[in-house]
């Protein structure tokens, strides 16, 4: 069978997608920070999906380790390694990243250093192998700065950019490069915000990933009426928008 590397595994849409990926017959690598959750997801969707499930620990946030780390878990998968899944994300506390530099910092370096860094990894690997795909979830938020959560949206923004290069670079040797774009999902990044709108389970968000990978898609919005919200605010003029509370 088919391995994929999911990074982020532990909750929310990561979880949700390791669910999906073994629904549909594919070995994983669960790679995140927490290891004892992961043993436990891995052990779950090995007995219900009959699928070979491993953990291990990865850390966006520790660039020594990086490679190290990535290349242990290309190692695990062998020869059936087929894709890599980058879901993990930090929102923090917009609010305290005013004034909190050491907040700032760790919302900019996971959001877009950390995942640069291990997707360039990955493309160093797949490149060799001319085959494969690499997926990561950006966000709507990189579409347009908002006062709201502008150094979250600005790591997404350079992400979606950083992807748009990689798709172009692996494109030549048969390397599919998926940038997913989510909007508000129930998980722990937003829990205690408020009522937010137009909410996805990490379930649909996870069946939609899943859907574009097979399709080979280059950017997909999910769920996918962000595609529209997201170009109307994007034509808001800036004379406009900068006087809007978004």
């Amino acid at each position: 069978m088919p391995t994929v590397l999911i990074l982020g595994a532990n909750a929310g849409i990561g979880r949700a997608l390791a669910t999906e990926f073994a629904s549909h017959h594919y070995d994983l690598i669960l790679a995140g920070r927490d290891k004892e959750e992961l043993v436990i997801l891995a052990a779950d969707l090995g007995l219900r999906y009959k699928v070979c499930a491993r953990a291990i620990t990865v850390d966006l946030g520790n660039f020594e380790m990086l490679e190290s780390a990535l290349r242990d878990c290309f190692k695990a998968a062998g020869d059936s390694f087929e894709g890599f899944v980058l879901c993990a994300g930090y929102l923090g506390s917009p609010e305290a990243a005013k004034t909190d530099l050491g907040e700032a910092r760790r919302t900019l370096e996971i959001n877009f250093t950390g995942s640069a860094l291990a997707l360039e990894v990955a493309a160093n690997y797949f490149e060799q192998k001319r085959r494969g795909f690499i997926c990561a979830l950006s966000s709507v938020a990189g579409d347009r700065g908002r006062q709201s959560n502008y150094l979250y949206g600005s790591a997404k923004g350079g992400l979606t950019t950083y992807l748009q290069g990689l798709r172009n670079r692996l494109y030549h040797c048969g390397v599919q490069v998926i940038t997913v774009k989510p909007g508000f999902v129930d998980t722990r990044m937003v829990f205690g915000k408020g009522k937010l709108p137009l909410v996805a389970s990490p379930e649909k968000v996870a069946r939609d990933i899943y859907r574009a990978v097979t399709a080979r898609r280059d950017v997909v919005y999910v769920p996918w009426f962000w595609r529209t919200i997201m170009l109307i605010i994007r034509l808001i003029p800036e004379s406009i928008f900068k006087r809007l509370r978004m």
